[in-house]
């Protein structure tokens, strides 16, 4: 076990670690909520075996090469796995890192006066047809008729839905607005060639928020809270990110950002001005002529994964809707709309991508799907005697710890070396993995802590680690 660490530290070590945070009874074993003395154990989560990158690889023939490391990663530990082109099963662990990321996003939305909502997936054609998006956006929708022969499309995005919604509710006032609605929800769209994993589907989850407001200048005041809100959540998880001018595209309205990562494999040119604080897509731009427009210095390139994107519609739907309101002078007015999309699978795979190694997945901190894994010795080795103890840690660390509830696992694979079990963390990116190896045979005993985030491996008595595992912080 000695020889496969790379760093050991001593105890004044944990402080580094930290940073990065903000008796006994024979039992029944089961992976579930550890509730009534159970435990968490990894051989009872479901996933396909480890993919080995020759078996990755032969995936390509039925559903397409994979293009970046993320869809390399993600398909080899088993965090997803195809069904058809564009289209992925999401496994245990990523399930549980998406529904982190959920409740981060509810919170940032809440906390700016967001209402969540969900809507139906199948829209009808007419409101499609109103908007004139029906045919605008081409074979992107996908289509479909039910037995009556009327026309739906899958929603990639719900302005049509929410504003027919508003503009059914006859006694709106302006006393009533802003409203703040979002949902968290499946979309699709008819990518012509999907690619890079979870980056580019024809399923995806999708934040979408619609807002109302009684003015241009209460909107505006929206649009900058919603954008205020994107920035903390992205700053939240670790992620550096870039908000950019952008074109309003297919959704129209008069402005638009985006929020994006820089990343090599993203799809998008970027250029932004080291000097000032301008960015923009380049589509946006002139490229005959690159110098920013604010400061008039040289601008620099770069690609970059759009993750998030703002609109500010105006009257553009609530005019065709008729979505009206009675203004403070008891006359009927338009709302001011505006629409925030982030692409939450998206910001899954593209964290992965901007994150992790070439072999291992590293996850924003937050959304890791357990937060710690304990690896017992090897059946039958010298070490054997340990596996009590690290049982007990287990379970002391599930009742002092409540922010850990359910984010310990136990990695019950004895049969395998602890190195080959530490390879698999390692590869899974839990931010903390602890070992009962030689050292906790001692008086007191010593348990291996590896800080996967920071790369830190120091050996803590179960006081150390009980004080290490306090101060992480979960949702």
């Amino acid at each position: 076990m000695e020889g496969l660490l790379t760093r050991c530290r001593a105890l004044p070590a944990l402080a580094t670690c930290s940073r990065q945070l903000s008796g006994y009874v024979p039992r029944r074993f089961h992976h579930c909520a550890p509730r009534g003395g159970r435990r968490l154990l990894l051989s009872r989560v479901f996933q396909p075996q480890n993919l080995r990158e020759d078996q990755v690889l032969s995936l390509q023939d039925k559903f397409g090469d994979p293009t970046c490391k993320s869809q390399r990663l993600m398909l080899q530990v088993g965090l997803i796995y195809p069904a058809s082109p564009g289209c992925y099963h999401l496994l245990p662990y990523t399930v549980r890192a998406m529904e982190k990321l959920v409740r981060v996003i509810d919170q940032e939305m809440q906390a700016i006066g967001g209402q969540k909502v969900n809507m139906p997936t199948l829209s009808p054609a007419e409101l499609w047809q109103a908007t004139n998006r029906w045919d605008l956006m081409g074979k992107e929708l996908l289509r479909l008729r039910d037995r009556h022969g009327k026309e739906y499309c899958l929603g990639p995005t719900h302005e049509e839905a929410i504003t027919a919604l508003i503009a059914a509710q006859k006694k709106l006032s302006y006393k009533q607005l802003p409203f703040l609605l979002y949902q968290v929800t499946r979309k699709f769209r008819d990518e012509p060639r999907p690619r890079f994993g979870l980056l580019r589907g024809r399923e995806f989850y999708m934040k979408d928020m619609y807002t109302f407001d009684s003015s241009p200048e209460a909107a505006q005041q929206t649009y900058n809270l919603v954008c205020d809100a994107y920035c903390s959540l992205f700053n939240r998880l670790g992620l550096r990110f870039v908000k950019v001018q952008a074109d309003v595209g297919s959704i129209g309205g008069t402005m638009s950002h985006e929020f994006q990562l820089p990343v090599d494999v993203g799809e998008d040119r970027l250029a932004i001005c080291p000097h000032c604080s301008f960015s923009a897509n380049l589509e946006t731009l002139d490229l005959s002529q690159m110098n920013c427009p604010a400061c008039q210095g040289p601008l620099t390139e770069t690609k970059g994964i759009e993750v998030g994107h703002t609109f500010y519609l105006g009257t553009k739907y609530s005019s065709i809707f008729n979505a009206q309101f009675t203004n403070v002078y008891g006359k009927p007015s338009l709302a001011e709309m505006g629409c925030y999309g982030l692409g939450v699978t998206r910001i899954l795979a593209a964290a992965i991508e901007v994150l992790s190694t070439e072999d291992c997945v590293r996850w924003p901190s937050l959304l890791a799907p357990y937060q710690a894994c304990l690896i017992p010795p090897k059946k039958g080795s010298k070490e054997e005697a340990a596996s009590e103890l690290i049982g007990q840690l287990c379970d002391h660390i599930t009742e002092a710890v409540p922010q850990l509830h359910g984010e310990v696992l136990l990695d019950d694979r004895t049969h395998l070396t602890i190195g080959n079990r530490l390879k698999d963390a390692n590869k899974f990116g839990y931010p903390f993995v602890i070992i009962a190896g030689k050292r906790a045979l001692e008086d007191p005993a010593h348990f291996e802590v590896w800080c996967q985030n920071t790369g830190e491996v120091v050996f803590l008595t179960k006081d150390g680690v009980m004080d290490l595992l306090t101060q992480v912080q979960t949702i």
